[in-house]
């Protein structure tokens, strides 16, 4: 059996609410509801989990007592950047390149929406924190890639690591 919701049945004239939401199962307080024009919030006993706003965002209770707008990881990645670059694992990264020395470039799958981005940076060799290595930052910030360095903090050199994580957030 299938239940159509179309608004013909007047099923569409209730927005619900998180203790009582408008769409459940036999579980009263679990479902969907609608708070506000143009959104749709989802509850799990009788408490907003998660919200789609009428602007798009994204927001959800991840245990922090209430909700608000998750600002994802738009891109990640783990890679060796010694000898050939290899990218370990990623998301939303094509491609590294070696531009030389403690030198790469992350290239993304899919832009990001402006340049206004900021990046996590973590180095070490044989998975283990590199004293004196940091990631620096280039003022390279693109919508499709991002230029980083890893340096030596007591020289200024660049030097090349075995394990380098990115995360960019947006």
């Amino acid at each position: 059996m299938s239940l159509i919701l179309d608004g013909s049945n007047g099923v569409s004239d209730i927005d619900g609410s998180a203790s009582t939401p408008a769409i459940r199962g036999t579980d009263a307080n679990t479902g969907i509801f609608f708070p506000a024009a143009d959104t749709i919030a989802f509850a799990e006993g009788g408490t907003e989990q998660m919200r789609l706003d009428s602007a798009g965002n994204l927001q959800m209770n991840s245990g922090y007592g209430s909700v608000a707008t998750a600002y994802g990881c738009r891109a990640w990645v783990n890679f060796n950047g010694t000898g050939t670059v290899a990218i370990r694992g990623s998301g939303n990264v094509t491609s590294i390149t070696d531009n030389g020395t403690g030198d790469y470039t992350v290239n993304f799958t899919s832009a990001m929406p402006d340049s206004n981005y900021t990046i996590q940076y973590a180095v070490g060799d044989n998975g283990i924190a590199s004293p004196g290595v940091a990631f620096a930052q280039t003022s390279t910030f693109s919508t499709s890639s991002n230029r980083v360095l890893t340096v030596r903090n007591d020289t200024g050199a660049t030097v090349d690591v075995s394990y380098c994580g990115i995360s960019v957030f947006r």
